[in-house]
């Protein structure tokens, strides 16, 4: 159906794509992953035509559908036959509510009135979105937005949908309804489906091929063929070379069943000493408009320790962290850092005192260049970066980074201000499982230090690698809280792949290789 032949793609003197062969089948749903800045992002616009139309760069080779070359089409003309999603799907609404969404593509095509009403309700009906139909798109949640994402473009009919990170912004259960409505598109309409993603225990099990992008090249094949040699692999896979299985297990029920009789001495409990209350939040609310974000919650983060903030889409951790802030709005509670509440001081004396990655990072960035950012963020930044991201160039824009990069660079940025109190809000999306690794070691460097360390994240194997403790939000206020092995173990969800084939106590790769 899609095919690339021989393409190749530079951005200034950089080769991003190298000779790219490739080919997408009818009904087939192909993952793309790969290190964060490998070009991924820039894989899927050569094929929807924002690249380089919206890019910049030089673009060589073919793209070809249905044996047809479309590599001067611009991406309006192929609307009706490749649809995209990006990895921020607010961001690309153009309407106020879900119909209307929904109907704007065909509108724009020209489609008659009586076949965009029948297509709404059917993707209203497929989606499972039918109650939401005139909601606001910026009540709705995370997962609820992504499918109105998705929704958008399949009443366009597309035949291939091109997805970036479609879960990265999600929780365990939506993520889950939104890959299964993915699924349900290639198995019963025939939709071949594009997919990059960084997290992939949640999509290999989906996929029917894999294409790994590294040094501009990309290598393809069935999953467990590539992933037996890929270096972005999910923990699954790890266990399982680990474990010396052949073949290597690619569902968590295979991996059980090859763990079944399997004798390791399980890791012995880690008890982390708390330091002195750093942050103490009490009977915090938050409100926005009407809606009750935060409800008379409070939280002490001790000096010492890295507690994760999990909860599903719309629990109110966002709102949570810009309130601990001090930056965010607060209805009624107090916040005291070291006695100062936050809210009290100047943007500059909050940053010194609480630093905050938003969930949107480019907004902490407003230079010019790479150089100039890291310059601003002091002597550390650029050794930061280098762990998280390596080989970004110095006079690179940092628009003109991939979206993993960015976030390596404002976390940098806030990370090399250690600040006694840090609070990251989802620090892991477009992040690979090796950049991954490397953070989770700086926020327990940063905690051994004596700061405190708050993460809010969808990301359970993020949480196995760098949390001391878990605390779980729903409807603004904390359900669960406790030690990261007690908390994990009892909520199937937020369990990671290693907790969900040997068991608890049991959290990461790294455990049983030592228990080997």
């Amino acid at each position: 159906m899609l095919e690339l032949r021989d393409v190749t793609f530079t951005y200034g003197d950089e080769p991003v794509l190298s000779s790219v062969e490739l080919s997408v089948e009818e009904g087939e749903l192909l993952l793309v992953t790969g290190p964060t800045g490998s070009g991924k992002s820039t894989l899927l616009g050569v094929v929807t035509g924002l690249v380089p139309r919206f890019s910049g760069g030089t673009l060589a080779g073919d793209v070809r559908l249905d044996d047809r070359s479309v590599l001067d089409l611009p991406p309006r003309e192929r609307a009706h036959v490749v649809g995209y999603v990006g990895q921020d799907p607010l961001a690309g609404f153009v309407t106020d509510t879900v119909e209307e969404e929904l109907a704007y593509g065909m509108e724009q095509l020209g489609l008659p009135p009586e076949t965009m009403r029948r297509r709404v309700e059917e993707t209203l009906d497929l989606l499972g979105i039918a109650d939401l139909r005139a909601r606001d798109l910026r009540t709705l949640s995370g997962g609820q937005q992504q499918r109105v994402a998705i929704g958008s473009v399949l009443t366009m009919h597309p035949r291939l949908l091109v997805l970036d990170e479609p879960t990265s912004a999600l929780d365990p259960t939506a993520a889950e309804d939104v890959l299964a409505t993915i699924t349900r598109l290639v198995h019963d309409l025939g939709v071949s489906v594009l997919l990059a993603e960084h997290r992939l225990e949640r999509v290999v099990p989906f996929a029917d091929r894999v294409c790994v992008v590294a040094g501009g090249a990309v290598s393809v094949g069935e999953p467990a063929e590539i992933l037996a040699t890929s270096p972005i692999v999910p923990p699954l896979v790890s266990l399982g070379r680990a474990l010396d299985w052949s073949p290597l297990p690619l569902t968590v029920r295979d991996a059980r069943r090859r763990a079944a009789g399997l004798s390791l001495e399980p890791p012995a409990p880690t008890a982390v000493t708390p330091g002195a209350e750093a942050l103490a939040a009490t009977a915090l609310t938050v409100t926005h408009g009407r809606t009750v974000a935060v409800r008379e919650l409070s939280l002490s983060l001790p000096a010492g320790v890295v507690t994760a903030l999990m909860g599903r889409n719309g629990a109110g951790k966002s709102s949570l962290l810009w309130a601990l802030q001090g930056s965010g709005p607060r209805r009624s509670g107090s916040v005291a850092v070291g006695g100062t509440d936050p809210a009290s001081l100047k943007p500059a004396g909050r940053r010194g005192l609480v630093g905050l990655l938003p969930q949107q990072a480019a907004d902490l960035l407003y230079l010019e260049t790479v150089a100039e950012e890291c310059a601003a963020g002091g002597p550390d930044t650029r050794a930061i970066l280098d762990s998280l991201a390596p080989g970004i160039p110095d006079d690179q824009h940092p628009r003109d980074l991939s979206e993993g990069q960015r976030l390596a660079l404002a976390l940098a940025l806030v990370l090399a201000s250690r600040p006694p109190v840090v609070l990251l809000d989802e620090p892991t999306r477009g992040l690979d499982y090796r950049a991954k690794a490397v953070l989770a070691t700086s926020l327990r460097d940063l905690a051994a230090d004596g700061h405190a360390v708050l993460v809010s994240t969808h990301d359970v194997e993020f949480t196995a690698l760098a949390a001391d403790q878990v605390v779980v939000m729903a409807e603004g206020e904390v359900v669960s809280a406790g030690p990261v092995r007690r908390v994990v173990a009892e909520s199937p969800a937020f369990a990671p792949q290693v907790t969900k084939v040997l068991g608890p106590p049991w959290l990461t790769v790294d455990e049983v290789v030592a228990a080997l």
